[in-house]
Formats: C-alpha cells, structure tokens, sequence
C-alpha cells in the first residue's frame, strides 16, 4: 500500500524512530569538501549542474565543519595537512561520515614517498572509498547513493 493511499484511507502512517531518522539523514547529507589535489576539479563538477546532486540534498557544499555530516577527502594528502583534516574532522558534528575520492585518497595512489599518507583511512574512519585517478563525478553520485544505503541500514539508537 503506497503512503498516499494509506493516508487517504487512515490518516495516519506507522513507522519507526530509526526509519524517520535514517531518512532524514539519507536525504540532506551535507558535503565538506577536502580538495587536496586534483580530484577537487572532479569533485566540483559533481557538485555542478549537470550531475544534479541537489535530488540527494547535497547541492550546498558546507565549509564550516559545524554544519556538514560528510566530509569529501579529495586528492593525495600530505603528513602535514592530515593534522588540520583530522582537525576539521573532530569538529563536525555527530553522525558524520567520510568518503575517500580517487586513488590517492583512498591508497596514496602513485605517490609513495614518506611525506604522502598512503590512504585517507590512516587518520579518519572512511565510510566509502571512490576509485579513479581522477574518478568521474557519476562515480562520486553512486558513492553518495552507496553512503545513502548505508545510512538506512543504521541504528540511530545504540542496542546494548
């Protein structure tokens, strides 16, 4: 039975705390994008027009952590800005999540030298590694739909 119908004939819908939450989550994630190299052009065209991410409530790119959920790490990361990144990363607010986009991000990709971290998921907990060396911005959509899956699946209150 569809929601409409189910309301026309009852005027209410049952559902569950986890449900309206997680939907309300999936709906409105909030993109704070760490473009660090090359993959930031990428992810800026994900954010344009064209892929109209704005059918996932992500159109509006949020550059204070305070008001982002997800945080966007694009491009090779050096030692150094990985303190600032995890830095940013403390400061948003929880439920948060993390997607590693390109190869860099997500393994050091070609760059294996002391100075570069090799993968993002050395200093933050990565919900979802986006392939690519740079990924086309379609790949980052379906990253943002694999996150939105994941989000529905979860408790939004602990169970002991």
């Amino acid at each position: 039975m569809g929601i409409e119908k189910a309301l026309a004939q009852n005027g209410f819908l049952l559902s569950t705390v986890d449900a309206i939450t997680n939907w309300a989550r999936t709906n409105a994630l909030w993109p704070m994008p760490m473009g660090l190299a090359c993959c930031a052009i990428e992810m800026m065209a994900f954010a344009g027009p064209v892929m109209d991410v704005s059918r996932f409530g992500s159109e509006v790119f949020r550059f204070s952590p305070r008001q982002a959920d997800v945080m966007i790490v694009a491009g090779w990361c050096s030692y150094k800005m990985s303190h600032a990144i995890k830095r940013i990363w403390d400061q948003m607010p929880d439920p948060k999540w993390c997607i590693a986009m390109g190869a860099c991000a997500s393994t050091g990709g070609m760059h294996r030298v002391y100075g570069v971290v090799q993968g993002a998921d050395n200093f933050l907990p990565v919900d979802i590694y986006v392939p690519g060396c740079p990924p086309r911005p379609e790949v980052v959509v379906h990253a943002l739909m694999e996150l939105q899956q994941k989000i529905r699946k979860e408790h939004s209150i602990a169970k002991d």
